[in-house]
């Protein structure tokens, strides 16, 4: 029942992602959640943010951001990074998973999703057969919508974890 949930890879952080490695592995594309996967809440983009998509750049890969977040919101982050952008996504609705994979001109089997919820950003990623990875929130103060599902995305956790989970093809 929860293994449509269930993450492929599980970071402790966005920053601890070896995307080199992913890169051997045949990833062209990294779709990005903002808040609370690249930085907290509401944040523009940090230094290490920046850097971060500066090594992606360097690397040859390509890069989108899809948020749930108003256009502000994502622009405001976007201003240091310049990256490709999709906001108002409607995650987990795999549409704008598949349209930030053609501003990228990756497709599912080079692109892969990071984000630091269950049950938009990898039900979402799942749902249209994506690779994935879910990262541990940046900061544990959330609004109390989320707050809430948090709840729920541990219930989903510890069944993950009970069998062993580590990664599912």
């Amino acid at each position: 029942m929860f293994k449509r949930f269930y993450p492929d890879t599980i970071q402790e952080s966005t920053y601890d992602i070896d995307f080199k490695a992913l890169q051997q592995q045949g990833i062209k594309g990294v779709l990005f959640d903002i808040d609370n996967t690249l930085v907290e809440h509401g944040a523009d983009a940090t230094p290490r943010a920046i850097a971060l998509f500066d090594e992606l750049k360097k690397m040859g890969m390509k890069s989108c951001l899809i948020s749930n977040n108003k256009e502000e919101r994502v622009l405001r982050f976007n201003k240091e990074i310049g990256t490709k952008y999709i906001y108002d996504a409607h995650k987990p609705s795999g549409k704008n998973y598949k349209k930030a994979m053609e501003l990228m001109g990756t497709d599912l089997s080079n692109t892969i999703f990071v984000g630091d919820q269950l049950f938009t950003d990898v039900f979402g990623a799942k749902r249209i057969g994506m690779r994935n990875i879910l990262v541990r929130p940046i900061d544990p103060k959330e609004e109390i919508q989320i707050v809430l599902k948090r709840y729920l995305e541990n219930v989903v956790l510890y069944f993950y974890r009970r069998k062993g989970k580590r990664s599912e093809k």
